[in-house]
């Protein structure tokens, strides 16, 4: 189940406008439900979690988290706003620790016990800005730096914030204002050069720099396909470089090469039934577990891979498991896939993880397919060399019944391999079918001091998951404001109903007009300090007041106070309170929730009309018929009949039409007019319709008259009025007296 997060740059500058004419937040709204488009196009889209943090302060940043749906990601996206600074390192840093809140709960990291590549939680963060300069409240920075201190428990386990499954997308939008003359070049989308770029390749990531709205999708549709499952590792050789292959180039090349380290992610492939990923083994860590240390050494968070380029025999033992993974595409798999050895393979390794030798004992190794399409890393039991005879000889020779030489050996081989290796061993010993032959009482290498920490360190981190979801998407309160009180019922002076003339009289001003008085208006809000050092205090010092601005100040107080009728300032006009912004013309639903409820309906009897936005008199047309005169009537046709009479045609088949097909629509028969006189409404309506045809002159309505149901039953023959309205010229009195003829016509 992969997280998908997404990180929306939020400060001011993104409210700069394209020559597309929508500003960068909009298109950054936009890439997001584009993404959300292509990625659920993919079945496996069902298990994702989508999360949305803003570059705004600590919580209030989390729009939404872990226990958030779909519904509130997009209400939460559309809400944004671009007022803030460009705090990218401080919301980077809030994004990682959201995501790694159930870390510590679930166990995944698996501390001092190993890196298990099938305990994964993958996430890609999808960070969209403009490039701009990285400010925040201390100032303008040259680089991206994350801070270092965070209340999540447990990070001092790991050196970086992040974790090796979680990488880390930059879209930095750099479409300009005008529309460039020249043709925009075709091909791949080129790195940004802003500080963005550094940290995303550290995770395993990239960065986009865009400067079309082609480029844009191209970006969305390659971050689709790079939702993978895996985890990022670091490859380095050691040792000399290898002997060059038979089949590949003679020349040498000297001094380090691209392949020598590669930064690349193995794809950890789910199980098709289960849809979880499966393994057996472990990858070491870089140190020796020590039963007397009380803590645990800090980890890298991806780990270092040595590879030694000395060709070694790839080995596979029956009923002994092994785990295969895909290796992503680097310069390393292309330099083994043209060497064309597919029978021979290079040892891997960790420093440190032995408990004697720098470079320790290897647990696996790297292949190329036997197609040579790809590259392979098999994770073998630690220092398989040694073990897979042993095991082989256990199952070929011995029958799994080992004489005292075979387990001296094995005894042996156990005292080199790190503790935390038992349980997995055990578990292939059990599949293998030799269950008994380690004891259940052998320990893992951890201390006491170190599990209790763990554990402890686990509930800490649920207590912190639980405070961090309930207070997602709440706005921290202002601290250091002036809280607005309302008056209370006394009336003052300024309440007399000749305090207005009286100040009339004095000033020689017009009478105030009436202002509704509002009383809800300032309830809850404060009034933030500037100057954080002071003391808030309810009225403001004159002397503060500069001497430009002293005539300003005066003509607002005295408009103030002149139009308080009930001495209540109104800080919005009446305009303004019924404007509301673009973006919440379409939150309805938010709107109806501040409403009364209804009262109840005056005439029950009445059918119940049906809520739809927009249009108030909307009836549920379920539960109507139109007859030839366009006259709605309530009710089903079927209200007549018996409970056991069918509404079908004896014979079975097609159920009768409701409403007849139009003559017009009937091919190969002619129109008669019905014998029946005309209804009286329907000749007023054709009389106030052709009115309005000819004084607007609006010719083209009368190809539609025809074609109308209360045109259909009149007398007259609709092909004589046709003609007599398309001969209408002249001045309006010329087509009035036409209308007057086209009327006696069709009263005949």
């Amino acid at each position: 189940m992969p997280v998908l997060l997404f990180l929306i740059d939020t400060s001011a500058s993104m409210n700069q406008r394209s020559h597309l004419g929508t500003s960068y937040l909009d298109i950054a709204k936009g890439a997001v439900e584009t993404f959300l488009k292509l990625r659920s196009r993919d079945p496996a889209s069902r298990g994702d979690r989508y999360m949305l943090v803003s570059f705004e302060e600590a919580l209030a940043g989390i729009k939404a988290g872990w226990k958030d749906s779909h519904a509130t990601l997009m209400t939460e996206l559309r809400n944004l706003q671009a007022v803030g600074l460009t705090s990218f390192g401080q919301s980077l840093r809030t994004a990682f620790d959201l995501l790694n809140l159930n870390r510590l709960i679930s166990g995944i990291d698996n501390y001092g016990q190993g890196r298990n590549p099938f305990f994964l939680e993958p996430a890609i963060i999808v960070a969209i800005t403009d490039g701009s300069k990285l400010t925040g409240s201390s100032g303008v920075q040259d680089e991206l730096h994350l801070p270092l201190t965070t209340p999540l428990p447990g990070s001092e386990l790991t050196k970086e914030p992040f974790r090796w499954d979680q990488r880390l997308f930059s879209l930095v939008l750099r479409i300009p204002g005008h529309t460039s003359p020249d043709p925009e070049p075709m091909g791949g989308v080129p790195l940004d050069p802003s500080p963005i770029t550094p940290m995303c390749e550290v995770t395993g990531g990239r960065s986009y720099s865009v400067f079309s709205q082609r480029m844009l999708i191209q970006c969305l549709e390659s971050l689709v396909q790079k939702i993978q499952s895996g985890v990022v590792i670091n490859f380095e050789k050691t040792g000399p470089d290898p002997p060059p292959a038979e089949d590949g180039p003679i020349e040498m090349k000297y001094g380090p090469q691209s392949w020598h380290s590669c930064h690349k992610m193995i794809y950890v492939r789910p199980n098709p039934k289960t849809g979880v990923p499966v393994g057996h083994w472990p990858i070491p860590e870089s140190f020796w577990p020590d039963q007397n240390s009380p803590t645990l050494p800090p980890r890298a968070a991806h780990p270092q891979v040595k590879f030694s380029c000395v060709d070694s025999e790839p080995m596979v033992v029956d009923k002994v498991p092994f785990d295969k993974y895909e290796l992503e595409p680097s310069p390393l798999t292309q330099y083994i896939l043209e060497r064309k050895s597919p029978h021979t393979c290079w040892q891997v390794f960790v420093c440190n993880s032995a408990k004697y030798g720098e470079l320790g004992q290897p647990f696996g190794y790297l292949k190329a397919s036997t197609a040579l399409n790809c590259v392979n890393l098999f994770v073998m039991p630690y220092n398989y060399p040694v073990v897979l005879p042993l095991l082989d000889d256990l199952i070929t020779v011995h029958k799994f019944k080992p004489p005292a030489k075979w387990r001296q050996s094995f005894e042996n081989y156990l005292k080199t391999v790190p503790p935390y290796y038992i349980s997995a061993l055990r578990k292939a010993l059990r599949m293998m079918g030799a269950p008994n032959l380690l004891a259940d009482n052998m320990e893992y290498g951890l201390s006491y001091s170190v599990v209790s920490h763990l554990k402890k360190l686990s509930q800490q981190a649920k207590i912190e998951a639980d405070r961090v979801c309930a207070l997602v998407g709440k706005k921290a309160a202002l601290e250091g404001g002036i809280k607005l009180r309302c008056r209370s019922s006394a009336l003052s002076l300024a309440h007399r109903k000749d305090f207005t003339q009286l100040l009339h009289s004095i000033m020689g001003d017009g009478p105030a007009l009436p202002i509704e008085a509002n009383t809800k208006e300032f309830v809850g809000f404060q009034l933030a300090a500037l100057n954080k050092a002071l003391k808030p205090q309810g009225l403001r010092n004159p002397y503060d007041i500069p001497r430009s601005h002293l005539l300003d100040q005066l003509s607002r107080m005295r408009r103030n106070l002149l139009h308080a009728s009930i001495c209540i300032l109104k800080g919005q006009d009446q305009d303004q309170l019924h404007s509301v912004p673009i973006a919440q013309m379409g939150n309805y639903q938010d709107y109806l929730k501040h409403c009364p409820s209804p009262l109840r309906e005056a005439d029950p009897d009445q059918p119940k009309r049906l809520h739809t936005f927009g249009n108030p008199f909307k009836l549920d047309k379920k539960a109507m018929m139109v007859d030839e005169a366009d006259e709605f009537v309530t009710g089903t046709q079927s209200k007549g009949k018996r409970p056991g009479e069918s509404s079908s045609p004896a014979g079975g088949g097609a159920p009768k039409r409701r409403r007849c097909m139009s003559p017009l629509l009937r091919l190969g028969r002619a129109y008669t007019p019905p014998k029946t006189p005309p209804r009286r409404n329907s000749f007023v309506r054709l009389v106030l319709h052709l009115f309005f045809v000819i004084a607007h002159n609006t010719i083209h309505q009368i190809i539609l008259l025809p074609r109308c149901p209360f045109f259909l039953c009149l007398n007259a023959g609709y092909e004589k009025i046709f003609y007599l309205l398309k001969q209408i010229q002249g001045s309006l009195e010329t087509r009035l007296i036409f209308l007057q003829s086209i009327i006696k016509e069709a009263a005949r």
